[in-house]
């Protein structure tokens, strides 16, 4: 049992980088690795920022949680959404727990944490907040302080931009503030569980990727932005180190993410394919010879006759037309099954540009969930093995992209992020397989608290 945890969270951080590459460059990081428990943390199904935060803090599965990506689809909807925030989690966290035992938490930037709940200690909303306008602490005084402190907070930058000179000097300063903020509340709060996440190093990877990752296939050879990436990794091991030196050796730190990143592929047109495949049925056809890419929403669908449609992402999820649940659903309840598996047949047959074999996985949520409550899709697709976006909008030459389709990026995510824990006393490094179920029970069971769940502890 320890007094107080402290959890650098380090959004898309990957083991090949984290671990090995970049290892021998970031001393601070590499030092509280000499003393801990670390290695590769299989993230969940889906591998994206929301759920897998939200997975980490309740030990819940996405299917649990009914959270399988930032937006959601209406139940029964063709183009309503709703997108992911603070109220949709209705399980409790780890602060939970640990406010229930007393002990008093501090979060920064955990996704989602907009709008700010009420918890026992204080909180700085995520990524999501729209800006800082808004209410986006609890309480909500903490505001006027951090805005005394660092002025206009910001939460997060926009990435997908052609314009990387100016984003390079977005992430530096939002990096800073959010460093400045962390060390104040610190010193200035009174906290036994301290937990932020910094979304920067997600955008960098995927704004730069291409200019660092010699086997991109756009990348650009003696490029100006070679080591943008690496130098980023610089500055958070800086600030991570500059914020260490306010913990004494009686607390345990953990260095955790989300999930990993590599180098993207391409974008594979979905939707396009499906309209090839027959699954569905546009009544505006000539729109996808006139060279211009069109949104699902602009398209007019002829839903009498679609039998299937699907979001783009970094990983796709595929929607069937169901009669009695879709308004004009057309796939009877008795035929869904046999539907689903021949659609998941013939994705899985997909080949890459060059008629290789992909390594495509089709996930049907009630199979990899105890249960898969909310707005789930009816299929969940990582076309070869992530390394290839899905792109939801049609009107492409090709069905493979070379590029993403909703603006400039680079990288995709991986199913390994990394897992490392400090504790008090603990004398050299072991290395170990983790997986994101195992973050709540290990960092409970540091509090002695022990509650059932999926995962197991690591200590």
């Amino acid at each position: 049992m320890v007094e107080r945890v402290f959890v650098i969270g380090l959004d898309s951080a990957p083991p090949e980088l984290l671990f090995n590459e970049f290892k021998n460059e970031l001393p601070n990081i590499k030092k509280l690795l000499e003393r801990s428990i670390y290695g590769p943390m299989k993230s969940c199904i889906p591998a994206i920022t929301i759920p897998a935060w939200m997975v980490m803090a309740t030990g819940k599965t996405p299917g649990e949680l009914g959270l399988y990506g930032f937006r959601h689809r209406y139940n029964g909807s063709y183009n309503e959404m709703w997108i992911a925030n603070s109220k949709k989690v209705t399980e409790p966290t780890i602060w939970d727990y640990l406010g229930m035992d007393g002990r008093k938490s501090i979060l920064v930037g955990v996704p989602p944490s907009y709008p700010p709940r009420k918890i026992n200690g204080w909180l700085v909303s995520c990524f999501i907040t729209p800006d800082s306008s808004t209410e986006y602490t609890y309480p909500s005084e903490l505001k006027q302080n951090i805005e005394s402190l660092v002025g206009d907070y910001l939460f997060d930058v926009v990435f997908r931009k052609n314009d990387r000179d100016s984003l390079i000097e977005e992430l530096e300063d939002m990096t800073k503030k959010r460093f400045e903020v962390i060390r104040y509340l610190m010193s200035e709060k009174e906290w036994d569980y301290f937990h932020f996440v910094e979304i920067g190093l997600d955008r960098v990877h995927h704004a730069f990727w291409k200019y660092f990752d010699e086997e991109h296939h756009l990348y650009e050879k003696d490029n100006s932005y070679k080591n943008v990436i690496r130098d980023y990794y610089k500055l958070l091991d800086e600030e991570i180190g500059m914020t260490l030196d306010f913990l004494d050796e009686e607390t345990a730190i953990a260095l955790v993410s989300d999930h990993g990143v590599k180098r993207m592929k391409g974008a594979f047109a979905v939707n396009q394919w499906l309209i090839e495949e027959d699954y569905l049925k546009i009544n505006n056809p000539e729109v996808l010879n006139r060279g211009k890419q069109i949104g699902l929403a602009d398209l007019d669908i002829n839903w009498k006759k679609t039998i299937a449609w699907a979001w783009g992402g970094y990983y796709s999820r595929i929607f069937l037309n169901v009669e009695g649940r879709e308004p004009e659903g057309v796939i009877k309840p008795r035929d869904y099954e046999a539907v689903r598996d021949e659609i998941a047949d013939v994705i899985k047959s997909i080949k890459s540009p060059e008629g290789k074999k992909w390594n495509t996985e089709v996930f049907y949520p009630e199979n990899i969930y105890p249960v898969a409550i909310g707005d789930r899709p009816d299929m969940m697709v990582y076309f070869d093995n992530l390394y290839w976006r899905a792109a939801g909008t049609v009107g492409h030459p090709f069905n493979y992209l070379p590029e993403n389709d909703t603006g400039p990026d680079d990288a995709v995510h991986s199913e390994y992020g990394v897992f490392s824990l400090y504790i008090p006393e603990m004398e050299g490094e072991k290395v170990l397989e983790s997986t994101i179920y195992d973050f709540a029970p290990t960092i409970l069971k540091l509090f002695d608290i022990e509650v059932p769940m999926k995962g197991r502890s690591l200590i």
